[in-house]
């Protein structure tokens, strides 16, 4: 009889802990809910944007992502793309990969700038040529114009280039 009650309590105890089971959410992280978030935003061109395009936020719109397998790393808000430069063909209604991204050049290959060394208080320029395309913060390789030496450098805002000494 003690065995029996015993059984019963345990059956009575796994069966609720089976419905609590059944209860619990099967939808994937982040998905629709009648009270929860959806799946995001994801950025998509409205018309075709091919390489070396800069930008612009009149070329795109934010969606809402309806499929829950969408996965990799595309850009979810319009700020995160407006001003780059797009390093491969964009299609309409497709995400764009952030990998399909990259900062505009601040420097050129063959164009002329400016380098500058500082050393302790004393600074020189120079005119220059990167013999790379560079955006902000790059290390370019650049020719000291005057003296034809090859010199490594840091692109700045401005487009000079912050030589470093060797």
């Amino acid at each position: 009889m003690k065995f029996r009650r015993m059984k019963s309590l345990a059956m009575a105890w796994f069966a609720a802990a089976s419905l609590s089971v059944v209860f619990v959410s099967v939808a994937p992280v982040g998905a629709m809910s009648a009270d929860g978030p959806g799946l995001g935003t994801a950025v998509v061109p409205t018309e075709t944007i091919y390489p070396g395009d800069i930008i612009s936020s009149g070329q795109l719109e934010e969606v809402e992502v309806t499929n829950p397998n969408l996965t990799g790393d595309y850009a979810k808000r319009l700020r995160e793309v407006t001003g780059l430069v797009s390093k491969r063909t964009l299609l309409p209604g497709h995400t764009i990969s952030i990998a399909a991204l990259r900062q505009p050049y601040a420097v050129t290959r063959g164009s002329n700038v400016r380098l500058v060394m500082n050393m302790g208080a004393m600074t020189i320029t120079a005119a220059g040529t990167p013999l790379d395309d560079g955006a902000v913060g790059d290390s370019v390789r650049a020719r000291n114009m005057d003296s034809g030496i090859i010199v490594n450098g840091t692109v700045l805002e401005n487009g000079t280039i912050r030589v470093v000494a060797k």
